[in-house]
């Protein structure tokens, strides 16, 4: 779509006296830009909850090492600053106490030094055994305090590494689970078979944290998300192999830990370690030290250095992110300027494009492979690197870049005809992406066909999130991508329409899976329906339009926590207004042609108003999930661009009379 020359943006109807909508604007691209790095990309920090810096901590102690006092006391300051009042640590920015979470952050803080006498230590202590206790923890703090001599083994669901070892058709293969749970564990198996102990220098121990002895302590109870019935087959699975472990043949296990640490090395990304994820790479880390591969192994020292490339320092706190999101934070920068337009955006776009291209991922067939043998590697992962797991959120997003960079700088159309620039390489995406739909039209973040859900019932899942199933927010980037690049009439963006709009949810909204929630999932349906040429009108389109007029905060903004993706969720829960979920049901709200309601109105002026003098928001609530229930995420780039995106939009379309949505899937 060309660009063309933009008329001022109408002020709302309460607009800031401080500040125009221009100069709003103008501020967000500004901030924006000055962010962009000297090869081309963005990126911004990704934080966890308290879980990821006190692991961190507790690595450095099971390996032994010679801790940096400085980064220890950093990550102490931060991890007592999001304590909660009541003595516990959450999953997310206020939200209601976490077991696990606070066992580890006062193991970590103990670990540091913080005297168990320590106010805050004796509020943590009190909140944890309100709770039922160390106990009460989840399988892989479970699994944590096994390696520290803190419970028993029995304690912990059996893993024995010969599962490397079974047939494709076996009921659990490692194909069969999620790639973030495959890489996490592979590793782990290798140390469930083991059982190291840490070395734990300073001898470091939470006994105090336990309602009864430590050592009584046994397997978790059944998950909220289980079924009895496949819960009892797999804890009787469970039992049967514990009593069978002490007959496996030693050549046997020595075959299967020689694959698992194959497995292992064969996809440590160089720099970016195992999985390009947190805990796949700490898992990593500590197998390496139980297989007594010696630290100055090239390998094994790229595998732990890239571990403190996840640290974030500041001058009082630091603290460990879980994974880095450079792909993922300059693809969306790059739509937003796309959207605002002008040449200074244009230069940036051209930059963050010509970064992203080298990226796309040719010439490695990952594990998604098992199921799409015949096909073709071309996506884009969401780390630096990490070929063996490309994701098709972040391909579709990419690919959508790539193509309206293209027409605006031709300054065509988007219908317009002719090669492009980037033809090949949006091809290969878009061919690697329809590849991976899933029969039932949906697609996953990373694997076709990961929908073996009787696995969530196994004790080690007690998070319930061990697969990777089709999900409405990523099928609807992906049928945005196929509509934009080659319309809507292809059997793939036919079948992927049919599957989200069967995904809609009685109230009108869609589920979001990997952004807080259901604006989220809402934003991303009604950009495909839109981009699929579903008509304004349609019944689908207004109930989630009305559905989102509907949620808004008095303050004219929109928000959503956490606790949405509660199993008993019974409709929306009102939470305080936050500048990216604002801007996500504006676009969304956009997209269904509403971008004169007086809702859109409201939510422009929010984001005026509550603009600060540097061009950003302040956000600090999670806007994000990795795990619903159990791990959620802030990108402290959505506050920076999703606004940005939102504001210039509504702009555009209100400077093109005859227009009543985006063209572009996105």
């Amino acid at each position: 779509m060309s660009q063309t020359t933009i008329s001022p943006l109408r002020p709302t109807h309460a607009q800031s006296a401080t500040l125009d909508a221009d100069t709003a604007l103008a501020l967000a691209e500004e901030a924006l830009l000055s962010r962009q790095r000297e090869d081309g990309h963005w990126l911004f920090e990704l934080e966890a909850d308290a879980t990821i810096p006190s692991e961190y901590v507790l690595l450095v102690h099971y390996l032994g090492e010679m801790p940096d006092l400085q980064v220890e006391a950093r990550i102490a300051n931060y991890l007592r600053r999001i304590q909660n009042a009541d003595g516990s640590w959450p999953l997310f920015h206020q939200g209601p106490a976490d077991v696990s979470a606070s066992v580890k952050a006062y193991f970590a803080l103990k670990m540091i030094g913080d005297s168990p006498e320590a106010e805050h230590m004796q509020r943590a202590r009190a909140a944890i055994l309100a709770q039922g206790g160390a106990e009460e923890s989840n399988v892989f703090t479970r699994t944590l305090l096994a390696l520290f001599g803190v419970v028993p083994w029995r304690a912990v669901p059996m893993m024995p590494v010969e599962i490397t070892l079974l047939p494709l058709w076996f009921p659990f293969h490692l194909s069969k689970v999620s790639y973030w749970s495959r890489t996490v564990i592979v590793p782990l198996l290798v140390l469930n078979s083991l059982r190291p102990q840490a070395r734990n220098p300073r001898g470091v121990g939470i006994d105090e944290l336990f309602g009864r002895s430590r050592h009584a302590v046994r397997l978790p109870r059944k998950a909220p998300h289980q079924r009895w019935l496949w819960f009892g087959v797999f804890r009787g699975l469970d039992a049967a192999l514990r009593a069978c472990e002490p007959l496996f043949p030693r050549p046997l296990r020595r075959h299967a830990i020689a694959r698992a640490e194959r497995f292992v090395r064969e996809r440590l990304n160089g720099d970016d370690g195992l999985g390009a994820i947190f805990p796949a790479m700490a898992n990593a880390v500590m197998m390496f030290e139980a297989l007594g591969v010696p630290r100055t192994d090239p390998a094994v020292a790229r595998a732990r250095a890239a571990i403190d490339r996840l640290l974030v320092m500041r001058e009082q706190e630091a603290y460990c992110q879980p994974c880095l999101s450079p792909v993922w934070d300059t693809a969306l920068a790059c739509h937003a300027l796309l959207e605002a337009g002008g040449p200074h955006a244009s230069a940036a776009v051209e930059r963050g494009l010509a970064w992203l291209r080298p990226l796309q991922v040719l010439d490695v067939c990952g594990d998604w492979s098992v199921r799409r043998p015949k096909l073709r590697p071309g996506g884009w992962a969401f780390q630096y690197a990490n070929a063996h797991y490309p994701d098709v959120d972040d391909t579709a997003v990419v690919a959508m870049a790539l193509h309206r960079a293209a027409y605006a700088t031709n300054g065509e159309g988007q219908q317009s005809g002719g090669p492009q620039p980037d033809s090949e390489g949006i091809a290969r995406a878009a061919e690697w992406v329809a590849g991976m739909q899933s029969d039932n039209g949906g697609w996953g973040a990373f694997e076709p066909e990961n929908i073996h859900f009787y696995l969530n019932n196994i004790p080690f899942a007690d998070h319930g999130a061990l697969l990777d199933p089709p999900t409405a927010d990523v099928s609807a980037r992906c049928l945005s991508m196929l509509a934009q690049l080659e319309g809507s009439e292809a059997a793939a963006t036919q079948a992927a329409l049919r599957y989200l709009l069967a995904e809609q949810e009685a109230d009108g909204s869609w589920f979001g899976r990997w952004g807080t929630n259901y604006i989220y999932g809402t934003w991303s349906a009604l950009s495909g329906l839109n981009a699929a040429g579903v008509a304004a009108n349609a019944p689908e389109v207004r109930r989630a339009a009305d559905w989102l007029i509907g949620i808004q905060n008095e303050d004219g903004g929109w928000g959503e926590d956490g606790g949405s993706y509660r199993l008993d969720y019974h409709g929306h829960r009102s939470a305080p207004s936050t500048a990216s979920q604002t801007a996500w049901a504006l676009l969304g709200l956009m997209a269904a042609s509403a971008f004169d309601h007086d809702a859109v109105e409201r939510g422009v002026d929010y984001l005026i108003r509550t603009l600060q003098s540097d061009g950003t928001w302040p956000e600090e609530h999670f806007t994000a999930v990795g795990f619903p229930r159990v791990f959620y995420l802030r990108y402290h780039g959505y506050a920076h661009y999703f606004p940005l995106w939102a504001l210039a939009r509504y702009r555009n379309l209100r400077q093109d009379a005859a227009a009543r949505t985006t063209e572009w899937g996105l």
